[in-house]
């Protein structure tokens, strides 16, 4: 009887060990410490979008009221009119109207 009791009582200890080991949190590594990096756009780096040059993601991402058919349309337009000669020239853009445009008028630039 004591033998079984013993048993049983190493079993629970080494079973009880095996799961707070499968449990606890994994040492991290020297990469997981290593500060993380994001990838900033060159149209977007000195803080303004160039109409001209900017991608639909870019566009999306970057402008308030902005989605993905309208970033498209953007680019569409561009693609189809030629670069655009000053930001208000977005406004002959289908769906981009004067409040689109004014709010996101301090971050466009046309080069």
């Amino acid at each position: 009887m004591r033998t079984g009791l013993f048993s049983s009582l190493i079993f629970a200890l080494l079973t009880s060990a095996s799961i707070a080991a499968h449990a606890a949190p994994a040492a991290k590594t020297e990469t997981d410490l290593a500060p993380q990096v994001q990838t900033v756009s060159s149209k977007v780096q000195s803080g303004k979008i160039d109409l001209n040059s900017a991608d639909a993601p870019t566009l999306q991402r970057e402008l308030a009221g902005i989605g993905e058919a309208k970033a498209e349309a953007i680019v569409a337009y561009r693609d189809t009119n030629g670069p655009f000669s000053s930001v208000d020239e977005l406004l002959e853009v289908k769906g981009i109207g004067k409040a689109i445009l004014d709010r996101n008028r301090e971050k466009l630039e046309v080069n």
